[in-house]
């Protein structure tokens, strides 16, 4: 896993270039928004089961079939895995919010995601709506504590929830 400065030196180091004004902006952009990407990150570590909790009750709320015989959240067990994957996408973007690159998420939960969810027929629409949920319980946290979140907080979750619309099984 590359942090967002190793990702872009690899870059230019691929085309054999400098850094340019843009690729030294990036990096300013990265070393000073650390400190609102470790808070967020902090209040993960703490809340994460809050956090989980929470927004697996809105997305019930707004979805209650998915609980009701033939909904993907209907016995103990589907629920557990719900849950578990609702802990799993918040640990990831947890990753990439201390990296400031999501290519963490590409290579370690979306790749694989698709086809394990494409082969248990799993939609991933409620999946992606817990995924907002989660990055918007998480923001409200960070208001009570007096941060305000940013872009880039939410740019994990954002990327995991276009990568799961784009591979969404109902649209194939």
């Amino acid at each position: 896993m590359n942090d967002a400065v190793a990702t872009l030196i690899g870059q230019f180091d691929r085309l054999g270039r400098y850094l340019d004004r843009e690729a030294l902006r990036t990096i300013d952009g990265y070393y000073s928004e650390a400190e609102l990407r470790l808070a967020a990150v902090e209040k993960i570590n703490g809340e994460a089961s809050a956090i989980v909790r929470e927004a697996s009750r809105r997305l019930f709320l707004e979805n209650p079939d998915l609980l009701n015989p033939g909904g993907n959240a209907y016995t103990t067990r589907r629920l557990s895995a719900c849950l578990r994957d609702m802990d799993y996408f918040l640990r990831y973007a947890s990753y990439a919010l201390v990296a400031g690159d999501n290519g963490i998420l590409d290579n370690r939960v979306l790749a694989g995601l698709n086809e394990t969810y494409k082969s248990l027929g799993v939609p991933t629409g409620p999946t992606s709506r817990s995924i907002s949920l989660i990055v918007q319980v998480l923001e409200e946290m960070l208001i009570e504590d007096g941060v305000t979140p940013g872009d880039s907080i939410r740019a994990p979750f954002d990327h995991l929830v276009s990568g799961l619309v784009e591979d969404d099984v109902r649209n194939r």
